[in-house]
């Protein structure tokens, strides 16, 4: 079965690949561990210097990969730029970082000398996402190249002149054949990827249903995973919070990449006191979003990547609705012909309800309204997902009090949930396990290794 590249926009197929087959799979694989023999041996100061060749072909011709970003999957222009340049910033932040974060830790015991030593494990398997088709893929690439790994990618099947593109970038910019590689494959191939010895590691940024079924598989093989799944972080806004501010970011984050995003904030939880206020402030900066052709500058929101993910949307919001959440701001999908779902909120949310207990994968936020600021954290911990989270209140002590009782990876206060290079971005229960970025990501593909000498 072909692999389309399908503009969301237009519904219009913009080209079509032929799936890599066993023989090319075969030789990818042959090559990674080729290069990996190599590239392992190679020292941090080789490394970063072609690692900041990515960097500069990044910063170079920004808007060029944006385009491609906004023509496949659908993200307003401004965003892609941002996405591009970020990718930038991760490579040079690992160039800059690496060999300080890898190198040996002494560590003091009764022999003569006793450290732990970093290093490389071999081919790293990506499943990558659509939503960021070029973050996603660089917050593990780099690390991990800098480390001494090798990777092939499966990126998802609706970005393959994304992930084209981005093994392009790594060839341009110096890195040796197979060191990085696309293979355009469909879901269904991904086990036998796992399940070559020759493959060591697997991460994988995408849903709950394909994180359990990797780790089941790499689990069997013995493999490590790192998984990054899906999110419906909380968004605590306490009755001492800067409305206006709070209202602004709610809006922002949940409205970034049309609400495509897994740390965008979905689940408002907003003290009674102050939850009209809020709300209606909220509602009048969402009904100000401007849409358009996704090359504007002024373009806000897009459509969503694919009309099927429109039409799971707008089930979890009829359902919701169906057992008592109220509409605050009507929108939807109201041409069924197309990928474009108008921004929506939704009040009086409660636990069983869809809005409540599902990740709702686009532009409609859930008002949930509660006493005080305890049972405000008893919601926000009711979830099966831990991905990020954000608390509001002028109070600092108290922010950082309630911060540390949020079962989340993240949680900012008085701020927008993003990831970071410095920080370690990853969830806990069904939003996944292991960490991204930091010096924390970079050692999750190593072998952490016990020297001692006597």
């Amino acid at each position: 079965m072909a692999i389309q590249s399908l503009n969301p926009a237009t519904g219009k197929i913009e080209r079509t690949f032929e799936p890599h087959g066993a023989a090319d799979i075969e030789n990818m694989l042959k090559q990674g561990e080729k290069a990996y023999q190599n590239w392992r041996k190679t020292n941090f100061t080789h490394r970063a210097e072609l690692m900041r060749f990515c960097e500069g072909e990044l910063s170079g011709n920004t808007e060029k990969y944006a385009q491609i970003i906004t023509m496949e999957m659908g993200k307003p222009i401004q965003e892609a730029l941002a996405e591009v340049k970020k990718c930038a910033t991760v490579c040079e932040y690992y160039a800059a970082h690496a060999e300080t974060f890898l190198a040996d830790k002494q560590i003091k015991t009764g022999a003569t000398r006793s450290y732990i030593a970093y290093e490389p494990l071999g081919i790293v398997l990506a499943v990558m996402p659509w939503n960021f088709p070029f973050w996603q893929v660089f917050r593990f690439a780099a690390p991990a190249i800098m480390a001494g790994n090798v990777g092939i990618l499966k990126h998802a099947s609706n970005v393959p002149q994304c992930a084209l593109a981005i093994e392009e970038i790594f060839l341009k910019a110096g890195f040796p054949k197979g060191v990085f590689q696309t293979v355009l494959v469909e879901s269904d191939a991904v086990d036998t990827l796992i399940k070559d010895d020759r493959v060591k590691a697997v991460t994988l940024t995408g849903s709950e249903g394909a994180g359990a079924h990797v780790a089941s598989v790499a689990g069997k093989e013995i493999k490590k995973t790192v998984l990054e799944l899906g999110g419906s972080d909380a968004f605590i806004v306490l009755q001492d919070a800067n409305l206006e501010l709070a209202a602004e970011t709610a809006v922002r984050s949940r409205m970034i990449n049309t609400g495509q995003s897994c740390i965008a904030a979905k689940r408002f939880i907003v003290e009674k006191t102050v939850a009209e206020e809020f709300v209606q402030k909220m509602k009048t900066k969402m009904e100000a979003l401007k849409t358009g052709e996704l090359t504007s500058e002024d373009t806000q929101y897009g459509p969503l990547a694919r009309k099927d993910l429109a039409e799971t949307l707008a089930d979890q919001v009829k359902r919701s609705v169906d057992a008592g959440a109220k509409i605050v701001l009507d929108g939807g999908h109201k041409d069924k012909e197309t990928a474009f779902f108008q921004p929506m909120i939704l009040n009086n949310v409660k636990p069983g309800m869809p809005a409540f207990d599902e990740e709702l994968f686009g532009p409609v936020a859930a008002i949930i309204t509660v006493n005080d600021e305890e049972e405000a954290i008893l919601l926000a911990n009711n979830s099966r997902f831990g991905l990020g989270g954000s608390i509001w209140t002028q109070d600092h002590l108290k922010g950082q009090k309630l911060a540390r009782q949020m079962e989340s990876g993240a949680v900012f206060i008085n701020a927008l949930v993003a990831s970071h290079p410095e920080m370690p971005f990853g969830g806990i229960k069904k939003s996944g396990y292991g960490r991204e970025l930091s010096y924390i990501g970079i050692r999750e593909f190593v072998n952490q290794k016990t020297i001692w000498l006597a």
